[in-house]
């Protein structure tokens, strides 16, 4: 142990009637330490504390000094200490039957645990007890360990513990809502900037292997196929690729680096990976012990745009809403189904289940969607709502397609009324209203700003300061009411100038698709319901946005040289089936 030899030293000058083997106990947080600097080998305060307690061993010859235990860089919250763990062993083997400590902080700041040593354990063991600078002594002064003052001081160590927590989680939420990224080690698929250790780079090896991830579940691989997809290539986990590039790195990650299922559930669900950094996702239960728990999502906090993004955002979101879903898994293929989280029976609201029917001797085999709570619950609630699968494949392509063509069709009507020389000229006017409001407004404000210091040098009394103050700031609030109008009206003018409605960037994207794919059903369906009699309401995603595009173009109608196409009321469709057949 370090500073044995001049233990020895004193244990030399001591009387040979020696009575107690001590133990000499030293504890440093991370928070106090200055290991920063790079030359010292422990913290000053450590030091500070042994030459402390060698100074009490030289005045108490019956003590003689055993062993050492020092936990440097370790919280006093709780006693999950490797050399307090140590040190209890040894008292349990009899090797030691005295604990020295500088001060009762030193010892812990858990105030129910500290007790539990002080007052059962130690008294049990026969252990004496001694806090140098609090003058405790359980041997010569055992009046000192009932003493209320002990008992206080170990309610106030708890208490500064309890303040540090809150002022540490405090900074780490400042830190946070500045985007700076705090974790020891970059999220699988980045890596730190190395100028900057609070920004996060794409890794281009793991980002390949989180885009591959993400395009695999779109398509309908299930968790545990991707999982044996990744190993089968010999892709390290992600505990297993940061512990080869980062060296100290050193989190446990068993000998095979192998993928498994909630690894992957994980990364799916990570928005992290859209260039939205989110931290604050789990706190520590307690300041006492190190579990944590998740955060409610309401406070967390998300720096959007944060970084460059790996995933596309969209695409991440329909993904969220699909895995809260049923999702059933083909027993031939073992993928998800085609239409697994999508179908709904529009009367009892279950989930539709895919069922095999026909005759293998006459080839006449086909799939078909039945109502869950018919099939597998009770016939006396609702009906069968049966459904084939090959139809509603067909008929669901066929309305997709309906519905792309319309969006290219508002995509080109929208660029004519944009471009159309009226629309122009309506925009210019009010940019051209919004423009000459924004300098009345920077006049008035510079005549306001002119208002104190003429009050201040008597040009003007302070009746008149306060009359012309008041006179010019109701000015500015009616110009500012002006602007937000203006502005509105300048947004709603200039509605899909720039392509980013999301109804016809999403539904365009799609223009040259010759098949269904699961990939389409889940960037563009909302749900489908299945109803009696063979009917199907395909209800379609962004109908907001699809409102607006259709509101804009009916709007400006005036402007369109073929005026004759009129868009569909709402972005969903209602279908028979039985005449498709």
């Amino acid at each position: 142990m370090a500073r044995t030899s001049k233990y020895a030293n004193i244990n030399k000058a001591m009387s040979s009637t020696v009575k107690w083997k001590a133990g000499l106990y030293l504890r440093l947080s991370k928070e106090d330490g200055d290991k920063d600097d790079e030359g010292k080998l422990e913290s000053d305060s450590i030091s500070s504390q042994r030459h402390i307690i060698e100074d009490y061993l030289i005045e108490n010859p019956d003590i003689e000094f055993v062993s050492e235990y020092a936990d440097d860089g370790y919280t006093g919250a709780n006693f999950d200490r490797p050399d307090f763990k140590r040190m209890i062993d040894d008292i349990r083997l009899g090797q030691i039957n005295c604990v020295i400590v500088k001060d009762l902080s030193r010892f812990g700041r858990n105030y129910l645990e500290a007790g539990q040593y002080l007052d059962i354990f130690f008294p049990v063991m026969n252990v004496r007890f001694v806090s140098v600078n609090d003058n405790i002594d359980s041997h010569l002064f055992p009046s000192s360990m009932d003493n209320i003052s002990v008992s206080f001081k170990n309610v106030m160590n708890e208490e500064y513990c309890r303040d540090i927590s809150k002022k540490i989680r405090s900074t780490f939420v400042a830190k946070f809502e500045n985007g700076e990224y705090l974790c020891g080690f970059a999220l699988y698929g980045y890596e730190k900037d190395p100028v900057n250790k609070g920004k996060l780079l794409l890794d281009p090896i793991a980002a390949e292997v989180i885009k591959q991830i993400f395009q695999w579940f779109a398509e309908g691989k299930t968790y545990r196929w991707i999982t044996f997809k990744l190993n089968e290539l010999g892709i390290p986990n992600p505990a297993k690729y940061k512990s080869e590039k980062y060296p100290n790195y050193r989190k446990d990650i068993g000998k095979s680096g192998l993928w498994n299922i909630q690894t992957i559930t994980n990364i799916l669900k990570n928005r992290t990976y859209t260039g939205d950094l989110v931290q604050g996702v789990h706190e520590k239960i307690s300041h006492k012990i190190k579990k944590t728990r998740k955060t409610n999502p309401d406070r967390w906090v998300i720096i959007e745009n944060h970084h460059e993004a790996i995933v596309d955002k969209q695409l991440f979101f329909n993904l969220q809403q699909i895995m809260n879903r049923d999702m059933r898994i083909s027993q031939k293929t073992k993928e998800l189904a085609l239409f697994s989280g999508f179908l709904k029976c529009a009367d009892c609201g279950r989930q539709m289940v895919k069922r095999l029917a026909g005759h293998k001797e006459f080839r006449d085999i086909y799939h078909y969607y039945t109502c869950a709570t018919y099939d597998m619950q009770t016939k006396s609630v609702c009906t069968r709502h049966t459904t084939r699968s090959d139809v509603l494949e067909r008929v669901v392509f066929t309305v997709i397609t309906k519905f792309i063509a319309m969006a290219i069709d508002m995509e080109e009507l929208i660029k004519s009324i944009n471009s159309s020389p009226q629309k122009a000229a309506s925009t210019s006017k009010i940019e051209a209203l919004l423009s000459a409001k924004e300098k009345e407004k920077m006049k008035i404000e510079n005549i306001l700003l002119d208002l104190y210091p003429d009050f201040k040098n008597e040009l003007i009394s302070k009746a008149q300061y306060l009359l012309l103050k008041d006179k010019y700031e109701t000015k500015i609030n009616a110009i500012n009411a002006n602007i937000d109008s203006l502005t509105k009206v300048l947004e709603q003018e200039k509605e899909g100038i720039d392509g980013t409605n999301d109804f016809i960037k999403n539904f365009v994207k799609f223009k040259h698709v010759d098949k269904l794919t699961r990939e389409l059903l889940i960037a563009l369906v909302d749900i489908i319901f299945v109803y009696e009699g063979g009917g199907v309401e395909i209800v379609f995603k962004f109908q907001d946005a699809f409102q607006r595009a259709a509101d804009y173009i009916n709007t400006n109608r005036n402007l369109i040289a073929d005026s004759t196409f009129v868009p569909t009321n709402e972005l969903k469709e209602r279908v028979n089936l039985v005449e498709v057949i």
